[in-house]
């Protein structure tokens, strides 16, 4: 999730948001728009993928350590 963060808030990440969203031209919205759609597509899947990880991890420490 921090990952996701800096690559937000760094100033590529908000050149990007800036030309998706606030361009004063069309042409650079409909190219960049998708391409920022994506980009956090990837990383809202990161952060799923991180939480699932860490619900599976705690879970397997909560049963503890079975000795056979």
């Amino acid at each position: 999730m921090l990952v996701s963060l800096i690559l937000v808030l760094n100033p590529y990440g908000l050149e990007i948001i800036e030309a998706a969203f606030f361009a004063g031209q069309g042409l650079s919205r409909s190219i960049w728009g998708p391409i920022a759609l994506t980009i956090f597509a990837m990383m809202a899947a990161a952060i799923l993928m991180e939480w699932l990880i860490r619900i599976y991890v705690f879970k397997r420490r909560a049963r503890g350590a079975t000795i056979a």
